[in-house]
């Protein structure tokens, strides 16, 4: 008996399959090998890119944070090879034959650019570690508290002294001497409305030799009902001081004297040829005037006659501002 004969176009079908099975085999073996190396390569890289981004965001602040963290936030298309493996830092396309990686390679990226650029901008010292902005940022003084006391007192100025405990000279005792230094408090000062003023309101143009003649002087907020005599021991020993209306407390001084010339300022040190201190318990907010009997000038010339506030130690009293004109005012007296 003849061996039954199989169709040709069977057996050729057979032998076609079975060698595009191997061949497929071969084809995708290697390329799914590759695919998953790729895979692994591309995790490993934004591991890498991650903690690269970290590192230098810490180190170098933003510059470093944008620059060294991962880069690429979207894969470029690989150029076409046999395994299809991507560029470097980021993920590729894959070549024919190939499967397209799918592994996260742009969210490692942006975890590393983010990471990067919080701890590069926000810290810039410790790795890992990321702050919030309102911390790292400085904080708004609070625009409704009141401002510290200035440091030391001397509002930033230099300020050489503010007592007599560094002078070398001699504490002064209340009596009039010179080269002393004195260690009496200024005390109290009233407000620019209620600081005293004073002007002379009535003197004669000329007067003889030796011939008495009267000024009228007006004071506005001072009280003259303190003095302590400077002959007695209280030249600049005691405080400013106000009455309870604000007002200062005190008396005020006349003298006149011949000046040498009218071209400079005089010698300050000879005594005046009248002097007199008016403490006669008057004064107050509202202007008065007092009327001083001068006994005369002693020679021919030009006689300076002036009236000043004084506090109860006859200091020329405080003001509130330094632009104030202190309670003082002179006149010129033409003696024949």
């Amino acid at each position: 008996m003849l061996p039954t004969r199989r169709p040709l176009g069977s057996v050729r079908a057979r032998k076609v399959l079975a060698t595009s099975v191997a061949a497929l085999a071969v084809v995708l073996l290697p390329t799914a090998c590759d695919a998953a190396a790729a895979s692994t390569t591309v995790d490993e890289k934004s591991q890498q890119s991650h903690s690269h981004g970290n590192q230098d965001g810490t180190q170098n602040g933003n510059r470093d944070g944008n620059q060294n963290g991962a880069t690429r936030t979207a894969a470029p298309a690989a150029p076409t090879g046999d395994n299809g493996s991507g560029s470097s830092g980021g993920s590729g396309a894959a070549g024919p034959g190939g499967s397209t990686d799918a592994s996260p390679a742009p969210a490692a990226d942006k975890s590393g650019n983010q990471s990067g650029n919080q701890t590069g901008d926000q810290t810039g010292s410790k790795p890992g570690s990321a702050v919030p902005v309102e911390d790292a940022a400085p904080k708004a003084k609070n625009p409704g508290a009141a401002a510290p006391p200035p440091a030391g007192g001397t509002n930033g100025l230099d300020v050489l002294a503010r007592d007599c405990s560094k002078s070398k000279l001699t504490p002064a005792d209340g009596f009039e001497k010179g080269n002393v230094c004195v260690d009496t408090a200024f005390g109290e000062v009233g407000a620019a409305a209620k600081n005293p003023s004073l002007l002379i309101t009535d003197a004669p143009q000329e007067v003889k030799t030796g011939q008495a003649f009267e000024l009228k002087v007006s004071t506005r907020n001072l009280v003259r009902d303190r003095f302590l005599g400077a002959a007695a021991g209280g030249y600049y020993l005691e405080s400013s001081l106000l009455n309870g209306q604000g007002i200062q407390r005190g008396h005020f001084h006349t003298a006149c004297r011949m000046l040498s010339s009218e071209n400079e300022a005089p010698d300050p040190s000879p005594k005046p040829d009248f002097f007199v201190a008016t403490q006669d318990g008057g004064g107050g907010d509202t202007p008065d005037t007092v009327t001083i009997k001068v006994t005369g000038m002693p020679t021919a010339g030009i006689a300076q006659c002036s009236s000043w506030a004084g506090d109860g130690s006859h200091r020329i009293p405080m003001m509130e501002r330094a632009n104030e004109t202190p309670a003082f005012d002179s006149v010129r007296v033409a003696v024949k």
